[in-house]
């Protein structure tokens, strides 16, 4: 008969990583301080685009051309629409056994400018919004917003506007209602106390000198841009602007053990999925890392995943082999990998404690997501769940498995299913957050540190 500590071996225990690799704390300490110069520099897909193309071009990577014939080790990229990234590293084993894929997305939620953004009220000078993705919109007012993005001008020449992060740069906000005089305001429930109607940015308050004009704010604004950019109200509607949270990634705690920042959803992924590919040199397996857009929308249009662009890359790297698609595919296995919440004790109605993940006790497993009942999800099978966990656990990776939180209150998706639907296995895997969707996150260095090994582990895994 077993012992009592023999009995308690065969529990599932969720442990920090402090109390099962203190060794890593360090290593995690230097490695998030380039994931935080990354989202600093990365506030935006396209940006993040950018930042992840030099890093890449550093590396030695080159630009994928399409037909061309590829050896082991080689290293390729390629753009989608300066918004997405793609790149490779070939394999010793043919596409036809199979390939490593790393997904991640590098779109946050955030206010889009509208078409038509500018406008005056009562002196002030205002620019329309129009949120995307899940914001709780009353998180919004009140902290500094900067503005990034493109403007084509009417001749089809591009302007980049980043305004709101130099220590000099004014910035913006959206105003909130005093309590003094909130007795209305406070009757309406959470979801309805701030509305899309009331997520106007302030950017101006300034009239031209001339007292005959209407609209004196609103000229003043748009006589700035103009002097600026060369641009006229025409142009916006030929633009790409985003309104962002202005302030920088930032350690969180006496310990420094954590990192406050806009956009760990899901960079937070991104950068480790990148910096894994990076670091891979002789795979057995291909492996390509994808960073990709518009999930926060649902992963439409020509740079979500729900669309070919990844798959017709897949193909193109087939095709330089002569290998077949469909086999490829089939011998295929991805990591999807997005962020999760994290069980947070202030609001624990929302979970269920030990279906819950948690910040600090590794990156987190999610054979499913989707909501309610399992609605909008791949469903990893068993067999993909013991292969990823194995994997991790002979590379000592501390790793945790769970779900969103409490089942009917509501849930979410990641990009697994497109993968999936291509006949490829696909399992989700991320970083916990805390306030997800915030303005400002929480994540756990460790854990990012765990998301790497992860990736790194895959990309050079050859089993």
């Amino acid at each position: 008969m077993k012992t009592t500590e023999e009995l308690k071996a065969l529990l599932y225990k969720n442990e920090s990583v402090a109390d099962l690799a203190p060794d890593y704390l360090a290593a995690a300490q230097d490695f998030c301080e380039g994931y935080k110069a990354f989202l600093d520099a990365a506030k935006t897909e396209r940006e993040a685009t950018k930042a992840a193309e030099k890093l890449l071009l550093d590396a030695g990577y080159r630009p994928f051309v399409a037909g061309e014939t590829l050896n082991p080790g080689d290293k390729v990229y390629a753009i989608n629409r300066a918004k997405c990234v793609l790149a490779a590293t070939i394999g010793t084993k043919s596409l036809e056994e199979g390939f490593h894929l790393n997904i991640a997305h590098i779109d946050s939620p955030r206010l889009d400018l509208r078409p038509v953004p500018v406008f005056e009220k009562e002196d002030f000078g205002y620019l329309r919004t129009h949120y995307y993705g899940g914001i709780r919109k009353y998180q919004w007012p009140t902290i500094p917003l900067a503005l990034h993005g493109v403007i084509f001008r009417a001749d089809g020449s591009q302007v980049d506007v980043c305004i709101g992060e130099k220590d000099d740069d004014p910035v913006f906000c959206i105003t909130d209602l005093l309590p003094h005089l909130g007795a209305k305001q406070n009757a309406k429930t959470l979801a309805e106390g701030i509305t899309a109607e009331e997520l106007n940015v302030l950017i101006a308050s300034t009239p031209i000198a001339d007292k005959d004009t209407e609209k004196r704010v609103k000229l003043n604004v748009l006589a700035m841009l103009n002097e600026a950019y060369g641009i006229t109200e025409r142009d916006f509607t030929r633009a790409e602007i985003e309104v962002v949270p202005a302030h920088k990634a930032r350690d969180i705690g006496l310990d420094r053990a954590m990192i406050g920042a806009y956009g760990h959803d899901d960079r937070v992924d991104a950068y480790p999925a990148l910096m894994a590919e990076i670091g891979v040199k002789n795979p057995a397996y291909t492996s390509v890392c994808v960073l990709t857009d518009k999930e926060e929308t649902g992963s439409d249009g020509v740079t979500g995943l729900n669309s070919m662009y990844t798959f017709h890359f897949l193909q193109q790297l087939c095709a330089g082999q002569g290998a077949d698609y469909i086999t490829a595919c089939k011998a295929a296995k991805c990591l999807s990998a997005d962020v999760t919440a994290a069980y947070d004790p202030t609001f624990a109605d929302a979970f269920e404690p030990d279906n819950g993940t948690y910040a600090g006790r590794g990156v987190a497993v999610y054979k499913y997501t989707g909501s309610r009942g399992k609605g909008g999800t791949s469903d990893a099978s068993a067999e993909t769940v013991s292969y990823l966990t194995r994997l991790m656990d002979k590379n000592n990776i501390v790793w945790q498995i769970g779900e969103m939180g409490k089942l009917d209150l509501g849930g979410g998706g990641t990009v697994a299913k497109y993968v999936a639907n291509q006949d490829i296995d696909t399992i989700d895997i991320g970083v916990p957050v805390l306030s997800m969707h915030a303005p400002f996150e929480v994540v756990s260095k460790a854990d990012v540190y765990m998301a790497y090994l992860t990736f790194k582990a895959f990309c050079e895994d050859a089993e």
